[in-house]
């Protein structure tokens, strides 16, 4: 099967200082796959190098067999590649409500029943939707974050640290919604936390000082306590 997302000898920076040396991955449609690493590895760089937010200076990059290099981040994400970043990235100022309908493409049906799934699959959000984004705990902002690029027909849904901050009892919850959204949407996550990581993931890429070091099954990866221990700290 052609991968949805192909991702050959990445090399980016970030001003000056080059962050990714060499990463590789592939996600296939209808896949779950987690990036794993430790803090500094170059994960949330890589994610922002999809979304063009970051320059790449050589390699493929590709979505659906089209080039990503050099193109505008909103013209990326007009291709239905969905993006939950590390900081939320919501609205503060504006509602619930503002902040879903200022993230979709168009109003219609197909829209509207995908914003009534989202408020089903986070009901702390349908209970705050007329209140101020910035009223909400770290949690409800995390799936308000996420639930925003849910809402248009993505085809893949990038994910960066989820987990970051939150209280077990939400992690988990996140963990079951996320792993419900991957029933229907190809996701690639970011994560640290090796148990979220576990729940949602079908397979699984190991970043380190910026470049791809290992790969496979996270069925594997939950049996090698060495990797684990090389390369997570676990």
């Amino acid at each position: 099967m052609q991968p949805l997302l192909k991702a050959e000898n990445i090399v980016s920076y970030i001003g000056p200082y080059t962050i990714l040396h060499d990463v590789s991955l592939e996600v296939t449609p209808g896949e779950a796959v987690v990036i794993l690493g430790r803090n500094g590895a170059g994960k949330t760089t890589f994610l922002k190098t999809i979304m063009g937010l970051v320059h790449t200076r050589s390699g493929i990059l590709e979505f659906d067999g089209e080039t990503l290099v050099d193109k505008e981040t909103h013209v990326i994400q007009r291709k239905g590649i969905g993006y939950v970043p590390e900081d939320y990235g919501i609205f503060d100022l504006l509602t619930v409500e503002e902040n879903m309908r200022i993230a979709m493409w168009k109003e219609d049906a197909e829209t509207k029943a995908r914003c009534d799934w989202v408020l089903d699959l986070f009901p702390d959000l349908k209970l705050a939707y007329k209140r101020f984004a910035k009223t909400l705990s770290g949690g409800q902002r995390q799936m308000l974050s996420v639930g925003r690029a849910l809402v248009n027909d993505n085809r893949i849904l990038l994910v960066d640290e989820p987990s970051k901050g939150l209280a077990p009892v939400i992690i988990q919850t996140l963990a079951g919604a996320l792993k419900e959204i991957s029933r229907t949407t190809t996701v690639l996550l970011v994560e640290q936390n090796f148990a979220m990581a576990c729940a949602v993931g079908q397979r699984f890429y190991i970043i380190n000082e910026g470049k791809t070091v290992e790969s496979g099954t996270m069925a594997d990866l939950i049996q090698n306590k060495e990797l684990q221990a090389v390369h997570l700290g676990i």
